[in-house]
């Protein structure tokens, strides 16, 4: 299951228990409209309740990581799976994008934040 929120140029994921392609196909959505409407949008994405995700995902994310490879400005992926965080490092050779793993949620925000912020 997963809870969605999005916000101006920010899409928030939050996965609880096993993310399934039904919750991931719910992701897509969201993240089409967005950049649709909006351009490249940051990602946070938060799976320090997910208890697991089925093959079909896996799959899912890297043929919708390619297509999507310049619609992400920065990528924060909440975790303190030292499996998902090698995963988050690999999924950067799909994505021309920022990806940082972060164990805090204020610290993750505020480096997207940091991303929206125009340069001086």
């Amino acid at each position: 299951m997963i809870t969605t929120d999005h916000q101006p140029n920010l899409v928030s994921v939050t996965v609880f228990g096993e993310f399934t392609l039904a919750d991931y196909k719910e992701f897509e959505e969201i993240v089409n409209y967005k950049v649709q409407f909006e351009g490249p949008v940051n990602l946070l994405f938060d799976l320090r309740q997910m208890a697991g995700f089925t093959l079909d995902v896996a799959w899912e994310e890297i043929k919708f990581s390619r297509r999507h490879a310049r619609d992400f400005r920065r990528i924060a992926v909440l975790t303190e799976d030292q499996w998902l965080t090698w995963s988050a490092w690999i999924s950067q050779l799909f994505v021309d994008a920022e990806v940082l793993v972060f164990a805090d949620e204020t610290d993750a925000r505020s480096w997207l934040e940091a991303a929206a912020e125009p340069a001086q």
